[in-house]
């Protein structure tokens, strides 16, 4: 889940719930809490590899399965190409095609070696994510609080704006049903699954919560809508010269992070339907 949506979904969703962010993190978060609980349920029942498809096959029958399953499929590959891209658009601008397609090579080199190693790979990932994030937002409290006034800048929303938004924040959650696609390769996933799912999210959830109040607090709602990658403005902003630098780096490895995880998922969805050709 701690992928590059957090670096580039507050941007949109502040321009959509203006103030009322906090409010589209909360039904974002209360929606994602349903799917993860439904995915986390689903898993113990079938706990092999494959997820949506399994899952499909065995409550509505082969074809429905399928039909879940290449769905499933054709949305990653999307998702692995947007995050393939913003690892190229942040580290090498000018070459990004070159660098998204070199970061494909390397995840799938990764993914080869097995899901002991990409486990290891994303668990430094996770780490270095988490660190970053929370240091900045602790920067960005403290520089607010060094200001001693309310950051300027109200956007005006609705509520279609904060349903907006909540669709916007809803992307920073995506990860968690990758758990259940990797069934067969979790230890005792019918009492591991159920209990990862709900606890990883909580902890994002926690940390997006920290990082919006921060946005808020330090920049406002106006100020975040305008900057297409947001959290790095706001290092910048923080007076701190290693700030930014650090921040676009983290978000490089969090693309990276998201887009092993993504190729794991679809590689092992993929892996289950042609057992049963």
């Amino acid at each position: 889940m701690l992928g590059a949506g957090v670096f580039v979904a507050y941007a949109p969703a502040a321009a959509a719930a203006g103030s009322w962010l906090l409010l589209s993190l909360a039904l974002a978060a209360v929606i994602a809490y349903a799917n993860a609980t439904s995915s986390a349920r689903l898993a113990a029942l079938y706990p092999e590899s494959g997820g949506t498809y399994v899952y499909g096959r065995e409550r509505l029958g082969p074809f429905w399965g399928y039909l879940a399953g290449w769905a499933f499929v054709a949305g990653k590959l999307s998702s692995c190409a947007a995050m393939a891209w913003a690892i190229g658009v942040y580290a090498w601008p000018e070459h990004a095609r070159i660098v998204a397609i070199g970061a494909v090579g390397l995840v799938t080199a990764i993914s080869y070696r097995g899901i002991t190693r990409s486990a290891q790979v994303t668990r430094v990932i996770v780490v270095v994510v988490v660190a970053v994030l929370v240091t900045v937002a602790a920067l960005l409290i403290v520089s607010a609080a060094a200001a001693d006034q309310p950051a300027s800048g109200a956007v005006e929303a609705g509520p279609f704006g904060v349903l907006t938004g909540a669709g916007f924040l809803f992307f920073a959650f995506a990860g968690y049903a990758r758990i259940a696609t990797l069934g067969e390769e979790v230890v005792e996933p019918e009492r591991t699954i159920p209990r990862a799912i709900p606890i990883a999210l909580g902890i994002v959830v926690a940390l997006y919560a920290l990082i919006a109040v921060a946005l808020l607090r330090s920049r406002g709602a106006e100020v975040i809508a305008a900057d297409p990658a947001p959290l790095a403005a706001a290092a910048a902003a923080t007076g701190w010269v290693w700030a930014e630098p650090v921040v676009r780096v983290t978000a490089v490895l969090a693309a990276f992070g998201s887009l092993l995880g993504m190729l794991l998922g679809v590689s092992r969805t993929t892996l289950a339907m042609a057992r049963d050709r």
